[in-house]
């Protein structure tokens, strides 16, 4: 690792400041946008009925609180780290580390989700390779990028965030077209509910899995260390990015509704495609191409994000220092790239895609509360300059969105997700173990 270098002294980072407005923009819409919503679509009907609109802008509400949370911190201390930088700032190093372990397993596990999801129905219009060798010559791949550098990365997310736009509007459209022809189930877009759940149980459960389609916003604050003027664009960019994806997000959930039977729609791994082939004139494997840059261009920008994040963890000495080295002349933090990137791989061959993004959003939750009451804590510490501010109320209904949605998550998932607290615990008194000797 290079120390001391010019570039470093002159940003203040050892990271490379490349990111402006515009390209932090289609980060946070190339992260949130596609990959969820081409995948879980119709797990989100299994859920919670036809109406998959309902859910998915219940998910956009309830994100937008912890987003404003976020946006507040990420403008306040614009450093690589996120959640875990906040925390140890209001908290202290010890939960600190718990929640950074939580949002690095979850960036972890989402990664791992996306190679499942790009294992399936959509790389099968093509070819049926194992799912292990998709994995792991899909996750290397997005590695190399990765290690290439931020540019070359952003310069990757701007083509991809293009083509999977491009792929759910011809979503709305071909919705509209099955619409005018007169083959619509527009019962469907009311139908709210399942034999197990009422509408509201149902809605708040679809809630739960459409959440995943959202928490992409939250992986573009460790990259606040390398933005050019974060507290300038992190805002404008986290809320204009959100509000594109949440009205394309439910325009996308009328066109299924009305296009596909929720039943068909709920048993398919690639349920967009089910769209395409309902409303004819468009090739199969064209849509398929489009989703399978969508989902690689969220499991590339979401794995920049567990690398920062480890990155930043072992520079504030919440894990092994090995994790904060830079290669020279890339600047990218390449052993922390390479351990995400093998964890991931070791996840997408031991679970499925529904039971990895449940346990994603739970992991998440945990994050989102800590993230949220850090807030609140931190308010009496002015920050270094002018930065965004929420009211009071929204980290507060923040963290009481959290625990509506956690009580929602099945049994299975909190086993799960109890093991990962319980790795963060042992970690953290590790980790002030360690602390104390040191003196």
């Amino acid at each position: 690792m290079t120390t001391g270098s010019v570039a470093e002294r002159a940003e203040g980072t050892p990271l490379k400041r490349a990111l402006t407005t515009p390209l932090l923009f289609l980060f946070i819409l190339g992260d949130t946008l596609g990959a969820g919503v081409y995948v879980l679509v119709g797990q989100v009907a299994g859920e919670a009925g036809g109406a998959v609109w309902a859910p998915l802008l219940v998910a956009l509400g309830l994100a937008l609180l912890t987003a404003g949370s976020y946006a507040e911190l990420a403008t306040k201390y614009p450093r690589a780290g996120g959640a875990a930088h906040y925390t140890k700032l209001a908290f202290g190093s010890f939960p600190a580390l718990v929640v950074g372990f939580c949002m690095l397993a979850a960036g972890i596990v989402s990664v791992a989700a996306l190679a499942r999801g790009f294992a399936g129905d959509y790389l099968t219009a093509f070819v049926t390779p194992p799912v292990a060798l998709v994995a792991l010559l899909f996750l290397g791949a997005l590695a190399l990028l990765n290690l290439r550098g931020i540019s070359e990365s952003m310069r990757a997310n701007v083509v991809a965030t293009v083509i999977e736009l491009t792929g759910l509007l011809l979503i709305v459209g071909l919705g509209i077209w099955v619409a005018l022809r007169g083959d619509g189930h527009y019962t469907d877009l009311a139908e709210l509910g399942t034999p197990e759940h009422g509408a509201a149980m149902a809605v708040v459960n679809g809630a739960v899995l459409a959440f995943y389609s959202f928490v992409g916003f939250e992986t573009s604050v460790n990259l606040a260390e390398e933005t050019r003027d974060p507290r300038r664009s992190y805002p404008r960019a986290l809320f204009g990015a959100l509000g594109l994806v949440g009205v394309v997000y439910v325009l996308v959930g009328v066109a299924a509704s009305i296009s596909v039977p929720t039943e068909r729609l709920a048993a398919s791994s690639g349920p967009l495609l089910e769209v395409v082939e309902t409303a004819g004139g468009v090739p199969d494997q064209l849509f398929s191409a489009i989703a399978l840059v969508a989902v690689a261009n969220g499991a590339l920008l979401t794995g920049i994000m567990s690398s920062r994040l480890a990155y930043g963890m072992a520079r504030d000495r919440l894990l092994p220092s090995v994790l904060a080295r830079v290669l020279p002349g890339r600047r990218t933090p390449w052993v922390a790239i390479v351990s995400t990137t093998a964890l991931s791989i070791l996840l997408a061959l031991t679970g499925d895609v529904v039971t990895l993004a449940s346990t994603l959003v739970l992991l998440l939750l945990i994050v989102f509360s800590a993230v949220n009451c850090a807030v609140l804590a931190l308010r009496r510490e002015r920050g270094g300059a002018e930065h965004f501010r929420v009211p009071s109320v929204v980290p507060v209904l923040g963290v009481l969105s959290c625990v509506l949605l956690a009580t929602r998550i099945e049994a299975e998932v909190w086993l799960r997700g109890l093991v990962v607290l319980g790795i963060a615990l042992l970690l953290a008194l590790a980790a002030e173990s360690r602390r104390s000797r040191d003196g």
